[in-house]
C-alpha cells in the first residue's frame, strides 16, 4: 500500500501468478511517472507477471484537443518502460489506427490467446466507464483494477453494482499510489520551456526536448 497512512502496515507484494497480464491503456501524451507508479502498484498488488502499456491511436474521449502523433507517443512509452523487465509497450492500437476502443483491443487480445487480463484504470476512468463502447462486454473480457487519482472521488463496489449489477466481483480497488502528476501539467511546463525532470523518465524528457513536443 504505497500511500498508506502513517503507522499503517504496508502489505507485501502478492506472489506472481504465471501468465498473468495487466493492460494499461491511454493517450500517454506524454507517459509520466504517475503512469509507471500505477502500473508497478498493480503489478505488485495483483501478482502480475507483466504489464502491457497500450498507447491509443485515436483517443475517443479527447475530441478537439491536439494530441502528439501516435508514433511519438509510442516511442515515449517504449523509452519509459525500458528499465523494467516486467513492463512492455504494445503497438496494437497504433498499428490498427483509427479510433481506439478498449472493447476492440480486448477482443483482439482474446483472439490472440490472452484471456481475462487485468485492465488497469484510474478512478476517473472508471467513473466514465458507463459511457464507453460496450462497457458490459469490457467487464466480461477483462477484470478491472482501479487505482485512485488525486482530485477525484474514490469509488467502491457499491458504485459498480449500481451501474453493472453482478459485476463488482470483476473489479478490485487498489490502495494507491496518489501522485499529483498529469499529462496536462507536463505539456504546459514543456510549452513554457520549463523542466519536466522528475515528472517523466529522463529518456522521455530528452525525447520531448529533441522533438520539440508541446512547444
Amino acid at each position: 500500500m504505497i500511500d498508506a497512512p502513517l503507522g499503517e502496515p504496508v502489505e507485501p507484494p502478492a506472489s506472481v501468478q504465471a501468465g498473468s497480464v495487466g493492460i494499461i491503456g491511454g493517450t500517454f501524451d506524454p507517459i509520466h511517472n504517475g503512469h509507471l507508479a500505477i502500473a508497478e502498484e498493480a503489478r505488485e498488488a495483483l501478482g502480475l507477471e507483466r504489464v502491457v502499456f497500450m498507447p491509443a491511436s485515436g483517443p475517443p474521449h479527447k475530441p478537439g484537443r491536439p494530441v502528439a502523433s501516435p508514433e511519438h507517443r509510442l516511442a515515449m512509452v517504449r523509452l519509459a518502460v525500458e528499465g523494467n523487465p516486467a513492463f512492455e509497450a504494445s503497438d496494437l492500437e497504433v498499428t490498427r489506427g483509427g479510433t481506439s476502443y478498449t472493447v476492440d483491443t480486448l477482443e483482439a487480445l482474446r483472439a490472440a490467446g490472452l484471456a481475462d487480463p487485468w485492465l488497469i484504470l484510474s478512478s476517473e476512468a472508471l467513473a466514465g466507464l458507463p459511457t464507453w463502447r460496450e462497457p458490459v462486454r469490457i467487464l466480461g473480457l477483462a477484470r478491472v483494477a482501479v487505482v485512485p487519482r488525486s482530485g477525484f472521488d474514490r469509488l467502491g463496489p457499491e458504485w459498480v453494482e449500481a451501474r453493472f449489477p453482478g459485476a463488482s466481483a470483476r473489479v478490485r480497488f487498489l490502495a494507491g499510489p496518489l501522485l499529483p502528476i498529469s499529462g496536462s501539467v507536463v505539456r504546459r511546463r514543456a510549452a513554457a520551456g520549463r523542466s519536466v525532470r522528475y515528472l517523466v523518465p529522463d529518456a522521455v524528457a530528452a525525447y520531448i526536448a529533441q522533438h520539440s513536443l508541446y512547444a
